[in-house]
């Protein structure tokens, strides 16, 4: 079993930065990948930043490429989202998931896709003003 807990979410207003940590514990080893999924009221969960933990490939949302940069610290089983020039569209609740599935050469839209992961935190809100 691995738990996710998340932290960093708040309330900024549009242009102003965030950033959001996810703490793994439990059986860390087994996960492959680890990212940030987001999910805004009315909407569909999607994937925003996905990274390999044992390094390598990292994708991002085309929304936010340029913006948001995930990172990890593997010492303290811990990934980052670092979120720059925040807009309103970025309102949401954002989880953290970690996928013991998906294989290294995984390609960006099987990396992104919810389904492959099968650890959930419980998820941290981020909330752009105008």
């Amino acid at each position: 079993q691995v738990q996710l807990v998340e932290s960093g979410g708040g309330s900024v207003q549009a242009g102003g930065s965030l950033r959001l940590s996810c703490a793994a514990s439990g059986y860390t080893f087994s996960s492959n990948y680890m990212g940030w999924f987001r999910q805004a009221p009315g909407k569909e969960r999607e994937g925003v930043a996905v990274t390999y933990v044992r390094g390598g490939f990292t994708y991002y949302a085309d929304s936010v490429v340029g913006r948001f940069t995930i990172s990890r610290d593997n010492a303290k089983n811990t990934v980052y989202l670092q979120m720059n020039s925040l807009k309103p569209e970025d309102t949401a609740m954002y989880y953290c998931a970690a996928s013991t599935n998906l294989g290294y050469y995984s390609e960006k839209a099987q990396a992104l896709n919810l389904r492959e992961y099968n650890y959930w935190g419980q998820g941290t809100q981020v909330t752009v003003s105008s």
